[in-house]
C-alpha cells in the first residue's frame, strides 16, 4: 500500500472517533478538551524526574549542545523542558496559549531562550526555523491529515525527527464505558503501526522503540470518574456511578499504556 493509500486510511480511522451529534449535543463539557493543569503537573514531574525512556534518550544524543529544538504540539514542555541544559533556543509550537504560556513560564526558569508559536501545525510551519531536532510528543492522534504533519517535521528538522503516542488512541481506555452507557462501540484503530506505516511509505528511515508508560493514567479512582463523566460526555454528577461501573467492568487499577518512540534521521 503506497503512502497516499496509508494517509487517506489514517484519516478515515481518525474520523471514525468522531463523537455520535446526539450524545455530543448532551456534553456539560467539551469531550476533548484538555487540562493545562494537568499537563503542567507531567512537566513539572518530568523536570524533577528525568525519564532515561526512548524518546528523551533519542533526542539527547541527537541534539548538540546548545542546538536548537522544534517541539510540535508542546504543551507546558514534559518532552523539551527536560533537556534545558543542552537546549540553545526552543521553538514551541502548541495551539493551546494556556499551554504556551505554562511552557514559557517554565523555560524562564530554566534559562531557556524560547519562541512560541500559536497555531496548528502545519499551518504555521512557515512562522519556524529550521531546528537541529525536532520532538512530537502525543500529538499524532489529533492529526487527520498526517503526511503532510509528518512531512514538515521533516522539512523543519536537520538532524532526527522524534515523535512519542501510546501503542493505541488515547481514549480507547474508554471503550468499555461508551459501550456500557451509551451502547456506542468505540473504533479499534488508528494505532502507532499505522503511523509507522506512513512515515516508511513516505521515504522516511524510520526507527522503532516501545515501552511501558512510565505514568500512572490516574492517582486514584475519583480522578478517573471525573475525567470519564467529561470524555464520554456524562454530567459530573455521576461520578460515583461512573467509579463503581468502573470497579464492576475490571478497569480499576488502570495498567500502563505502551509508548511507542519513532525516529529517523
Amino acid at each position: 500500500m503506497d503512502a497516499e493509500e496509508l494517509a487517506a486510511r489514517w484519516r478515515e480511522r481518525l474520523e471514525s472517533w468522531a463523537i455520535p451529534d446526539e450524545i455530543l449535543a448532551k456534553a456539560v463539557a467539551d469531550p476533548w478538551s484538555h487540562s493545562p493543569e494537568r499537563f503542567g503537573t507531567r512537566t513539572d514531574r518530568a523536570l524533577a524526574e528525568p525519564d532515561d525512556g526512548p524518546t528523551m534518550t533519542r533526542l539527547a544524543e541527537a541534539l548538540p549542545d546548545k542546538g536548537t529544538l522544534l517541539d510540535v504540539g508542546s504543551g507546558p514542555g514534559a518532552s523539551s523542558l527536560p533537556l534545558h541544559e543542552r537546549i540553545g533556543h526552543l521553538y514551541a509550537v502548541d495551539t493551546s496559549a494556556s499551554m504556551l504560556e505554562g511552557l514559557t513560564s517554565r523555560a524562564d526558569k530554566l534559562g531557556v531562550p524560547v519562541t512560541t508559536v500559536e497555531g496548528r501545525w502545519p499551518d504555521v510551519a512557515g512562522r519556524v526555523p529550521v531546528a537541529d531536532v525536532t520532538v512530537s510528543a502525543h500529538v499524532v492522534y489529533n492529526v487527520p491529515d498526517l503526511a503532510p504533519f509528518l512531512r514538515a517535521l521533516d522539512d523543519h528538522t536537520l538532524g532526527r525527527v522524534v515523535i512519542e503516542l501510546p501503542h493505541r488512541h488515547p481514549m480507547s481506555w474508554l471503550t468499555p464505558l461508551w459501550q456500557h452507557f451509551h451502547g456506542v462501540d468505540r473504533p479499534v484503530r488508528p494505532i502507532a503501526e499505522d503511523c509507522v506505516a506512513l512515515a516508511a511509505a513516505m521515504g522516511f528511515p524510520v526507527q522503532v522503540e516501545e515501552r511501558e508508560s512510565p505514568l500512572e493514567r490516574f492517582t486514584s479512582l475519583e480522578e478517573l470518574a471525573q475525567s470519564a463523566c467529561r470524555r464520554v460526555c456524562l454530567d459530573p454528577s455521576r461520578a460515583e456511578e461512573v467509579a463503581a461501573t468502573v470497579m464492576e467492568l475490571g478497569m480499576w487499577p488502570m495498567p500502563r499504556d505502551r509508548w511507542v518512540t519513532i525516529w529517523w534521521e
